[in-house]
C-alpha cells in the first residue's frame, strides 16, 4: 500500500486505514490472520505502533501475546481482542497468529450503530473470553460476514455495502453484549457518575490533575466522586487520573522523538524534575530508561 500516516498533535504517527487493500474499497476488511500483514511500510506489526480504526482479532489457536497500551494480553483459542482507534499495540514477534481478523473505519457505520454498540468504550478491557454459546454466536456472525465481504459478484456496489453494515452490525451487537457482560462492564456503565468522571478525565488529563477541581467542576462531592470511583474500578480518582497521564506520557516516549521535558509539559508537568519523579514513582523506571528499552 501507499505510505502514508497522519502526524497528530501530540506527534505520535497514526496510520490509517487501508482503503485500498479491501475488497471493493469498503470501510472493512474481514479475512484470515497472516503473516506479512501491515498498515504502513514503516510500521512492521512487531513494533509499537497506532492505527485509525479499529480491529478485531477471533483466536483459532494460541497462546497468542499481544500489547495493548503497555499492558499485556495472552488469548488462546477462542478469545478475542478488540483494539480501537488511538491505542497502542504490538503484534508478538514469537506467537503464531491464526484465526480471523475483522477492521473497520471509524464512520463505515452510522451513529445509532456506534452508540448500540459501545464503538469507544475505551474503558471496556481489549480481551474478551466468550462461553460455548457466545462463541458459537459470534463464529457464526463473522463467517455469515466474511462470505458477504468477498461476494462482490452477486450485487450493485452499494447494495453490497448497505448489506455488509448491516452484517457487521449484527457481529458488533454480539460482541457489546459480551463485552458489556463482564460484572465491572456493567457496574462502570451503570454508574453515571463514574461515567461523567471518565470522559472528563479524557478530556483533561493533561491540563487538570486534581480530584477537588474535576468534583467541582461535575458538581459532585469530593466523598461522592470517590465513592463512585472506587466502586467502578476499585481504585481511588487520584490513581485513575494518574494512570491515565502515565499511558499518554509512555505513549509519549515509546512513539515519539520528543525531548522528555517536552513529554513531561504534554500530560501536565511544565518542571521537567517534577515529571521524571512522577513517572519513576508509577513505573519504577525512568522516562529515559523506559524510552531506551522500547528502542
Amino acid at each position: 500500500m501507499a505510505d502514508r500516516s497522519i502526524q497528530g498533535g501530540d506527534g505520535i504517527d497514526t496510520f490509517p486505514f487501508p482503503v485500498e487493500l479491501s475488497v471493493g474499497g469498503v470501510g472493512m476488511q474481514v479475512g484470515p490472520m497472516g503473516t506479512g500483514r501491515t498498515w504502513h511500510a514503516d510500521a512492521p506489526l512487531e513494533r509499537v505502533h497506532r492505527i485509525d480504526f479499529h480491529i478485531v482479532l477471533l483466536f483459532g489457536a494460541g497462546p497468542v501475546r499481544h500489547m495493548v497500551d503497555f499492558t499485556e494480553y495472552e488469548a488462546t483459542a477462542g478469545d478475542l481482542l478488540w483494539i480501537r482507534p488511538g491505542q497502542v499495540h504490538r503484534f508478538s514477534r514469537t506467537s503464531e497468529y491464526r484465526g480471523t481478523v475483522l477492521t473497520m473505519q471509524p464512520g463505515f457505520l452510522p451513529r445509532s450503530t456506534v452508540e448500540a454498540t459501545g464503538l469507544y468504550r475505551y474503558d471496556l478491557p481489549p480481551l474478551l473470553r466468550p462461553d460455548a454459546a457466545q462463541l458459537a454466536g459470534l463464529q457464526a456472525a463473522l463467517a455469515h460476514l466474511r462470505r458477504e465481504y468477498e461476494d462482490t459478484a452477486t450485487l450493485p456496489l452499494s447494495l453490497h455495502t448497505a448489506v455488509l453494515r448491516h452484517s457487521l452490525t449484527a457481529f458488533l451487537l454480539r460482541l457489546a453484549h459480551l463485552a458489556a457482560s463482564s460484572a465491572q462492564a456493567l457496574r462502570q456503565r451503570a454508574d453515571s457518575t463514574f461515567t461523567l468522571f471518565r470522559d472528563a478525565v479524557e478530556r483533561d488529563f493533561a491540563t487538570n490533575h486534581s480530584v477537588s477541581a474535576y468534583a467541582d467542576a461535575l458538581g459532585y462531592s469530593r466523598r461522592t466522586l470517590v465513592r463512585a470511583v472506587r466502586s467502578a474500578t476499585g481504585e481511588t480518582p487520584k490513581a485513575f487520573i494518574d494512570k491515565r497521564v502515565v499511558l499518554e506520557a509512555k505513549r509519549l516516549l515509546a512513539h515519539t522523538d520528543l525531548p522528555i521535558g517536552r513529554v513531561g509539559v504534554a500530560v501536565g508537568f511544565p518542571d521537567a524534575a517534577n515529571f521524571s519523579k512522577f513517572f519513576h514513582q508509577h513505573t519504577d523506571q525512568t522516562p529515559a530508561a523506559f524510552r531506551a528499552e522500547l528502542r
